[in-house]
């Protein structure tokens, strides 16, 4: 680590150029000689990168940031807080410790936090950190989180991994096999030490794989912010055997859209109708659980086609998603296309339907934006329509 980025005036210059092109910046003379420019642009980089997505670590004096790429990979201050509510207890390690913002939010439930980082430069550098945000119940250790593991001899709590993908595993399917570390491999080894275990995936990890690597799954949380997928949370207990709950949350501002069902349940298949006054879209998180029979259900909605993932009602509901007034539901028909979009201005979407959303601009020279949003999609009779509707929520 180096301390001599804790220079009041180099931390100063820091904060002056939050923002600023670092490109630009680069080609000034070095104001600092006693330090590397290179390595204090890589600071202002790093804590700009921070702003909005770490705002503690921001607003805190005299942090040591790890590089811009480290940033951009580690959990964000809403999906560490999201994660922090499943755990409870005295005791947790976390075997893939990075720059620490999960270890954070989990010691505000947690007595005991062990952060585990075998690069002993960024280890060194979260647990100046954690000094300064004054966090005394996380110890660092700096070692192979398996050697840890050994030597520690303790029960915990829980077991937190965040697996990242070998670079030889580019190009394949994303197994959690392929990470390191290898979760598959050594959970029987992970549940000699604790019952409860909770594995961080990326997104593109597929959930029936997921499942076909592991065992004991009791719940797999899917957390969407402002309708993006950021990761998957699976939930492991030792010797548990019955279903796998799904739960999805979206993040949105303050408020955090929920929904949750039985993986493979037997539930209700939902009815289908022609589009009627309301239009439902589910957000990004249900999208991800599969989940498309369950919601429609739920919320006792119609289903516009099987494969369209479209709802819709007479009556306006509350629901996970957007939601739209349909003012038109037209057939894809070069009439009626000339009529209602042709050289007009919207925002479309396709779903289940031939055609990509350039095609169909450039087909019928629509623009981007405006107050309607139009879905290209198919009914319940295989007929491809145009719904054009107005956006509530």
């Amino acid at each position: 680590m180096d301390t001599a980025l804790l220079n009041p005036a180099i931390q100063a210059f820091i904060d002056d150029n939050i923002g600023v092109n670092i490109s630009k910046l680069a080609l000034q003379k070095n104001p600092f000689p006693e330090s590397n420019w290179t390595t204090v642009l890589s600071q202002i980089e790093a804590k700009t990168k921070a702003k909005n997505k770490l705002p503690t670590w921001f607003a805190t004096k005299n942090i040591i940031y790890p590089s811009k790429i480290s940033i951009e990979q580690t959990s964000s201050e809403t999906t560490a807080s999201y994660k922090a509510s499943i755990v409870s207890g005295k005791s947790l390690i976390d075997l893939t410790g990075g720059f620490g913002v999960d270890d954070y939010y989990f010691a505000k439930k947690i007595e005991k936090v062990a952060h585990c980082e075998i690069n002993p430069a960024l280890s060194a550098i979260v647990q100046h950190n954690f000094k300064q945000l004054n966090i005394p119940n996380i110890i660092c250790h700096s070692a192979d989180s398996m050697d840890t593991l050994k030597a520690l001899k303790t029960t915990w709590g829980w077991i937190y991994i965040d697996p990242s993908r070998r670079n030889d595993s580019k190009g394949k399917v994303f197994m959690l096999k392929d990470c390191l570390p290898n979760v598959p491999e050594n959970l029987a080894f992970y549940f000699k030490n604790s019952n409860a275990i909770l594995i961080k995936t990326a997104p593109l990890l597929d959930i029936s794989a997921g499942l076909s690597e592991l065992q004991h799954v009791k719940t797999i949380h899917i957390v969407a912010i402002e309708n993006e997928v950021k990761e998957l949370l699976w939930e492991l207990h030792k010797d548990y055997c019955g279903t796998t709950e799904i739960k999805t949350a979206n993040i949105v501002k303050d408020e955090i859209e929920l929904f949750d069902f039985i993986l493979n349940k037997n539930s209700k298949i939902p009815n289908y109708s022609s589009p009627q006054k309301y239009l439902y879209e589910p957000n990004s998180a249900i999208m991800k659980s599969g989940g498309f029979d369950e919601v429609g259900t739920f919320y006792n909605l119609n289903k516009i086609q099987k494969h369209s993932h479209l709802y819709t009602s007479d009556n306006f509901i509350s629901f996970p998603g957007r939601t739209f007034e349909i003012l038109h539901a037209i057939p894809y028909h070069k009439s009626e296309m000339k009529v209602y979009l042709e050289k007009k201005q919207a925002n479309l979407t396709t779903r289940n339907f031939p055609d990509s959303v350039e095609t169909i601009r450039k087909k019928w020279k629509i623009k981007d934006g405006g107050k309607n949003y139009c879905f290209f999609t198919t009914d319940s009779n295989n007929h491809k329509i145009v719904l054009i509707c107005t956006k509530i929520i």
